[in-house]
């Protein structure tokens, strides 16, 4: 097994297929805001990334959802500390662990892979590798549920890769940055994965609990079939469903939902809401414009909505569109935060979320 060791000068990141240079850019502007240098080792379509600086320490930029500025493109990232390579197949477990000892003990292991074709092949792999990585850590005494030290392991393959180690707190809470979720039967479209998936990422429990409960009012803009007034409704809130397009039958026959056929850029609500979501194929900037004049207006008091991105120039769009909001909501005296990512159910698109800025 060929060893190479490394600071933690170096991030790994992983983020979706073809989106590597815009996670690169956006390492780029954040480190040049710092006064810091950098730069990205990219491979288009690969799904991962590395960022490198020289001579600095670098830490995890992903806190949780209220924990600070996290990256958009970035689904995880935890400071590189070395590669391995030429795993024997008879026993791929014990010079991993003389490799990883220095850093334990460690509270969980995370076990990656890239978000491709290829890196999907090794699910299979790991699951298996999993049960024998696990015990004998805890039998090497490289294992302490209080260490708060999660132990990144990233397969190329089933021989190679990289490996690191992270506070819970700096990194996202699940393998590969994704969380696990299950469309029920009852959604009316798939669509409903991405807003659960918007506010598990973007959203604290605190603030899901506040803003997402029982009682509340809600608007969704573009709601055709459903699935976003779906998942608010059944979290019991009172969702107005802005379409031409038709709801599923269920929803108007089970859940508090009213459905207005109107144009979602012209219609407004009768009285201010405490959510608007909204998921319209539409230019960026168009949408962009939508969600300001309602949270300009006082129609709403937080928003979660998408933006399609264009083919190119994506995280520069991102990053003229999100700083314009900022300054809008900043000139009209609204102290909001604006979270935004690229989620595992986005494709061409990032997610945002708009909340007031203590919260609640």
């Amino acid at each position: 097994m060929t060893i190479i060791s490394h600071r933690a000068e170096a991030l790994l990141l992983l983020c979706r297929a073809g989106f590597e240079a815009d996670c690169a850019a956006e390492l780029t502007e954040r480190a040049a805001a710092q006064g810091q240098g950098g730069y990205a080792r990219a491979t288009r379509d690969a799904g991962w990334l590395t960022w490198h600086q020289p001579g600095q320490a670098v830490a995890g930029p992903l806190p949780g959802p209220s924990g600070g500025e996290r990256l958009i493109f970035a689904r995880t990232a935890w400071p590189l500390l070395g590669e391995f390579s030429d795993l024997p197949p008879t026993d791929r477990v014990s010079p991993l662990l003389a490799q990883v000892a220095p850093w334990g003990p460690f509270s969980a292991v995370r076990l990656e892979h890239a978000d491709t074709n290829a890196g999907r092949t090794l699910q299979r792999f790991l699951r298996g590798f999993r049960k024998a990585l696990e015990p004998a850590l805890k039998q090497a005494r490289l294992w302490d549920d209080g260490a708060d030290r999660i132990l990144h392991l990233f397969f190329e393959d089933s021989a190679q890769g990289r490996f690191g180690c992270a506070p819970a707190a700096t990194v996202s809470p699940w393998e590969q940055g994704i969380p696990r979720l299950r469309l029920p039967a009852a959604a009316p479209s798939r669509s409903a994965l991405k807003l659960e998936e918007a506010w598990l990422c973007l959203m604290s429990e605190a603030e899901r609990a506040h803003w997402l409960g029982a009682g509340r009012s809600a608007v969704d803009l573009g709601a055709a079939p459903g699935g976003w007034t779906w998942q608010l409704a059944r979290r019991g809130l009172r969702v107005t469903g802005v379409d031409h397009g038709r709801l599923a039958a269920h929803l108007l026959e089970e859940y508090p939902v009213r459905h207005v056929s109107a144009d979602a850029f012209t219609w407004r609500p009768p009285r201010p809401v405490d959510v608007l979501v909204c998921d319209i194929v539409d230019k960026p900037s168009r949408s962009l414009a939508l969600m300001e004049k309602w949270l300009l207006r006082g129609w709403a008091r937080v928003a979660l909505f998408n933006l399609k991105l264009p083919m190119k120039q994506r995280h520069a769009t991102v990053s003229s569109l999100l700083s314009r909001l900022q300054v809008s909501l900043a000139d009209a005296g609204l102290a909001m935060q604006i979270r935004a990512a690229q989620l595992y159910h986005d494709r061409e698109e990032i997610t945002v979320a708009v909340l007031p800025q203590q919260g609640m």
